[in-house]
């Protein structure tokens, strides 16, 4: 961080696609700031950029869309060495998260899929809250069952690794996380090391779980209206 500046509260890089306009469009005009009024937010602690990767065909017709978008809106971080693709999610995570950091210094950050309607100022007190906890991991958690017959969705090609009860960790929903700046300090500083499974959301807490984490059961996190409170929806 540079002498002076003051650190962040939190980046939150929503997890977008090529195919995706229509959902930018729809974050843009309900809870995501846009131009002079995305500029005040950061000014106030908050970032928030679209995250895409590259077309595996380089400046193909989907690249340049995106550039076009970038041009129009300024509101992208592209992962430039990562090429776009839904089989690749895990690993978009961690070239986000290994990226980021580089390049934003804050307390937190925040993964958010482009499906999510965020109530972006009871976001931020939470967040606010927890400023100065280490090593936080925050989410709707949940554990599960290891899909071992290929072919399946959710098929997990590693799963003689989870034993033989066959039964996921917990682990934060890949929708909606956050982290905080140590863990993701330490994701950055490892990422060639770190291993990724079949979903993001599983790769995610891999990482987590051999660390001393602070595992935060965010119940608001799970983008449903059966809980109070919820500061999520899913379109």
């Amino acid at each position: 961080m540079q002498p002076g500046k003051k650190r962040l509260l939190a980046v939150i890089g929503i997890n977008t696609g090529f195919g995706s306009r229509l959902n930018r469009n729809r974050i843009r005009n309900t809870w995501m700031p846009t131009g002079q009024a995305l500029r005040k937010l950061e000014e106030e602690g908050i970032v928030v950029r679209f995250v895409v990767g590259r077309s595996a065909n380089r400046g193909d017709s989907l690249d340049r869309q995106i550039n076009v978008e970038i041009q129009e809106t300024n509101d992208f971080l592209v992962l430039e060495s990562h090429e776009e693709a839904t089989e690749e999610l895990p690993q978009k995570a961690k070239f986000f998260f290994s990226s980021v950091v580089e390049y934003w210094d804050a307390d937190f950050y925040v993964k958010v899929d482009d499906s999510i309607f965020l109530k972006l100022d009871e976001f931020v007190k939470i967040l606010a809250n927890l400023r100065g906890r280490p090593r936080i991991y925050m989410g709707c958690m949940k554990s599960g069952e290891v899909i071992n017959e290929e072919g399946q969705q959710w098929y997990e090609p590693n799963w003689w690794k989870f034993g033989d009860e066959k039964s996921y960790f917990r682990h934060a929903a890949a929708p909606f996380y956050v982290l905080s700046r140590d863990l993701v300090r330490y994701i950055n500083i490892n990422s060639d090391s770190l291993n990724t499974y079949a979903h993001e959301d599983i790769s995610v807490g891999s990482w987590m779980i051999g660390l001393d984490t602070q595992y935060i059961a965010e119940k608001r996190f799970c983008c449903s209206s059966i809980y109070e409170d919820e500061i999520c929806s899913i379109a």
